[in-house]
């Protein structure tokens, strides 16, 4: 009979032997075989993981306080130009040179340029983004770094080991490597309009923001995208982007420019929980309650009606609204899904045709008019969500798009206008959509408009606005 020690020296004898490419096939038999598959993940992972640097020069009006006294007083006020830099993560996911990151790393900048693993510094084709999803895909030389293969990010169960690879706080810190777990899934978060994001332990931090999320497989699972704090660092609270929908974006920008979402044409009247379903005499506890149908919508068209109560989507529970409407809008106009409802303490199922969202495709984000717009403007506009709609407790009425990143020393700010604010119309014409919002100031400005009138719903309450460019 073996002894304690005897059966470790075995065990030593044993895989010490193993080449180390072989580790990640072997049982693990003791610590050390687990923590020389972690180190051949991160060693295998690390080259594939890209630090974005971004350039943004902007023109500042200075007022020479002294010039009212000393001077011309009418010539108090000049413009000076700086630069505004920034930094974040992206990872090569293609052997064409094509890399995954944060809208948030790149948007509104100038210059975008890539560091790799090796040190060598590329400048990077912006390919487009998608602000609803916040990701980006850009482009370096093809075969400048390895591609790391893409996971199964709904096979990244709670309790599944991670690693998040970054450049956190700094360029000195790039390609750090931090370990951890999956602590839960579906999380919903208000800085995107459509997110099922993946919550993990491991430490991630600003920097981290389109770096790699790696499972034990050694493929990619997340796109690391942002954290919950009270200090502005790591409290074990971080979230990343799954890869089956950062991917279905991708393809779409780099297919087509610009990405085209699911849509079935309904609204939610609250979710099930276990008190709801006592009321309703259910077994089940998870669900979406149907509230209004849109006529002639997918969801018509397919027999869902007000108060089915949906439990299912392709035989997968359905466990909130944010993430079944996540789900809706990552499929592809045209394609047929299986729903599952209760309706009168029934099951039905349906089969709908998914449709395409009206007026919703993402806007060509490498177009420089739409960036300058935002930034003569000095604020950016986002869609107004169901979600957002209850939370500013508007009336079902009530369309447009929501006001976000306005800045203090705009005119816009100068003369009434604040965040959160919905702007239904711009000069009387209504709009619903963002891409509507940014044609109808382009077509103001193009029509020798002095200033920009717009309606905006503040409480309910709707109210006009001017303001110059």
């Amino acid at each position: 009979m073996l002894g304690v020690m005897d059966l470790s020296e075995s065990v030593v004898n044993r895989y010490d032997t193993l080449p180390s490419s072989e580790m990640l096939n072997k049982p693990v038999m003791r610590l050390k075989d687990f923590n020389d598959a972690i180190v051949e993940i991160a060693e295998n992972s690390n080259p594939s993981v890209v630090t974005i640097t971004t350039e943004r020069t902007r023109e500042v009006r200075v007022m020479d306080p002294f010039s009212m006294f000393f001077g011309n007083p009418n010539s108090r006020e000049s413009t000076r130009e700086y630069v505004q830099r920034g930094l974040g993560s992206g990872v090569v996911v293609s052997d064409d040179g094509y890399i995954l990151t944060n809208n948030h790393v790149i948007e509104n900048t100038d210059q975008i340029m890539v560091r790799l693993y090796d040190g060598q510094e590329l400048e990077a084709t912006l390919i487009g983004t998608d602000p609803m999803t916040d990701i980006a895909v850009l482009q370096i030389k093809e075969g400048a770094a390895p591609a790391l293969p893409l996971g199964n990010s709904d096979k990244a169960k709670v309790g599944s080991f991670v690693l998040a690879i970054g450049s956190p706080l700094s360029e000195d810190l790039a390609h750090t490597v931090s370990f951890g777990i999956v602590s839960a899934r579906g999380r919903s978060l208000n800085l995107t309009v459509y997110g099922d994001y993946i919550q993990t332990d491991a430490a991630i931090n600003p920097g981290n923001s389109g770096g790699a999320l790696v499972d034990l497989n050694g493929t990619l699972v997340g796109i690391n995208s942002a954290i919950a704090s009270r200090s502005g660092g790591n409290d074990g609270i971080g979230f990343a982007i799954p890869v089956k929908l950062a991917k279905r974006i991708m393809d779409d920008l780099i297919e087509d420019g610009s990405v085209s979402r699911g849509y079935l044409g309904m609204y939610t009247a609250g979710e099930l929980d276990p008190t709801m379903a006592d009321a309703l005499d259910l077994e089940v506890s998870k669900g979406v309650i149907v509230g209004r149908v849109e006529i002639k919508g997918p969801a018509e068209k397919g027999g869902l009606i007000e108060e089915d109560i949906i439990v299912g989507l392709n035989g997968e529970a359905v466990q909130s609204w944010d993430s079944f409407r996540t789900d809706i809008a990552s499929l592809k106009p045209g394609e047929k899904i299986y729903v599952q409802v209760i309706r009168d303490g029934k099951p039905v199922e349906l089969t709908i045709t998914i449709g395409k969202r009206p007026g919703e495709q993402a806007l060509a984000s490498n177009s420089a008019t739409t960036k300058d717009m935002v930034e003569d403007l000095g604020f950016s506009v986002r869609i107004l969500t169901e979600t957002l709609r209850s939370e500013l407790r508007l009336s079902d009425e009530v369309e447009g798009v929501l006001v976000q990143g306005l800045k203090e020393s705009s005119d816009a700010y100068q003369r009434g206008l604040r965040n959160g604010d919905v702007i239904s119309a711009v000069k009387r014409k209504t709009i619903d959509n963002i891409e509507a919002f940014y044609e109808a100031v382009n077509h103001s400005l193009e029509a020798g408009d002095k200033a920009i009138l717009l309606t905006v719903e503040r409480d309910n309450i709707k109210q006009f606005i001017a303001f110059r460019m």
